[in-house]
């Protein structure tokens, strides 16, 4: 897990093949999986392909166009119990990183993306989504076309704060 974690990356070149249902569906499988506030699990999801993602695409800029598929995250506030404290996002987000790791266990390549605020309504509308159920992320999801490159050093001892925060910022 600790490899997985370390070596995923965000791919935005994909090639041209088919990402099969069965992978998709491993894929959100693993987002639904995550953890969730109170067990809200205050997400939904839309997958696109063909014609549909290329009219999300026209809709929500600065996102791959080489993709095949994408899963669309929606924020299902309608499931929220802490009105107010904005859980949905906070599910999605887990969903979000776990359907990332997964793709790249699978050997596919995904990018988190986001849907832009002048976007949401157009997406909304696009693909009929009720209301209360909000777009929140956008993940490409494709074979990667080329090197994935090295996998730089994050690990930063001095962004770690013991009982009270401790030096500069760096």
């Amino acid at each position: 897990m600790i490899d997985l974690i370390k070596t995923r990356r965000s791919v935005r070149k994909f090639r041209d093949t088919a990402v099969g249902d069965d992978e998709l569906s491993a894929i959100i499988e693993a987002g639904m999986y995550a953890p969730s506030a109170g067990n809200e699990q205050a997400w939904q999801f839309v997958v696109l392909r063909g014609e549909a993602l290329g009219e999300y695409l026209r809709l929500n800029g600065n996102v791959p166009r080489s993709a095949p598929a994408g899963i669309l995250v929606c924020a299902d506030r309608t499931r929220e119990k802490y009105k107010g404290m904005n859980t949905a996002a906070l599910d999605c987000a887990a969903a979000t990183q776990n359907m990332l790791l997964a793709a790249h266990a699978r050997g596919l390549g995904a990018v988190w993306t986001a849907v832009f605020d002048t976007a949401k309504d157009g997406v909304t509308a696009l693909l009929g989504l009720p209301g209360g159920v909000e777009p929140f992320a956008f993940i490409p999801v494709g074979h990667y076309d080329g090197a994935r490159g090295e996998v730089p050093e994050r690990f930063d001892t001095s962004r770690i704060h013991y009982n009270k925060w401790q030096g500069a910022r760096g």
